[in-house]
């Protein structure tokens, strides 16, 4: 009898050990899932809602809370010195583009009176702005670059409108050579950022002019895929080689 009784005892012991160990194991488990969510949440920058008492449970939660914390200051610091940057380019574009256009457009007209020596001067003063203008357009699109400033805002917009707009930004660099540029079949509907785009045409328009021979002609023609359209620039210049095509800055010169 007291054998079975032992028997007894010691399988109920083995069942009551099992039922603890489950137990603790759910619970365990349970609180696992509990602590992943409230990271979750914190990382999604939820600050969660403490429960002030001396459990591990409040202090990890108490630490994460910090972190968000700390994490949402350096953000709001570095948007705030991001925004002053900005503001500080914008500002020496605007300072700068003005009198660089009127020292131009000065040079030129001394060009138009001068002979000889002043000619050939005011042609160095025209040729030194003219770089000058090219150096501030690349300090400033490398800042831009670099304080992550550059960003794409698509919207459905008319490409012929964009391509039209290009064309004008060179147009007077494009009568200089007598070069005629030609615009076909560039009626579409497209989605993407107006003023990048532009940007990106008025480059690659000014480099075919600027490599291009006197006297001939630059094509713009657009061809309409299944998901996109290509924009073909074609023209008589000395073309880039195949193996430097993939360096190619399309928002630089």
């Amino acid at each position: 009898m007291g054998i079975h009784m032992i028997a007894v005892m010691g399988i109920m012991y083995i069942i009551v050990s099992d039922l603890v160990i489950c137990w603790y194991r759910n619970k365990m488990l349970s609180q696992y899932h509990s602590f992943l969510n409230k990271v979750d949440e914190i990382l999604g920058g939820k600050q969660w809602d403490m429960i002030y008492d001396e459990s591990l449970d409040s202090a990890i939660s108490e630490r994460l809370n910090r972190i968000v914390e700390i994490s949402n200051r350096q953000k709001e610091a570095a948007e705030q010195e991001r925004d002053t940057i900005k503001s500080l380019l914008s500002n020496i574009s605007h300072q700068i583009r003005g009198p660089l256009a009127n020292i131009t457009l000065y040079a030129g007209l001394l060009k138009e009176e001068c002979e000889g020596s002043s000619f050939r001067l005011a042609d160095k003063i025209e040729k030194n702005a003219e770089k000058l203008e090219f150096f501030m357009k690349e300090l400033l699109k490398s800042s831009y670059a670099e304080q992550g400033i550059l960003s794409v805002n698509p919207e459905i917009v008319e490409l012929g409108k964009i391509i039209k707009k290009s064309r004008q930004s060179v147009e007077l660099d494009a009568m200089k050579k007598n070069i005629h540029i030609h615009s076909e079949n560039n009626d579409y509907k497209v989605f993407a950022d107006p003023k990048w785009t532009e940007e990106v045409f008025t480059n690659i328009i000014e480099n075919a002019i600027k490599y291009s021979p006197n006297d001939t002609e630059i094509t713009i023609q657009s061809v309409l895929y299944e998901s996109f359209v290509c924009v073909q620039v074609t023209d008589h210049g000395i073309g880039i080689p195949e193996q430097e095509q993939g360096k190619v800055d399309l928002l630089g010169n």
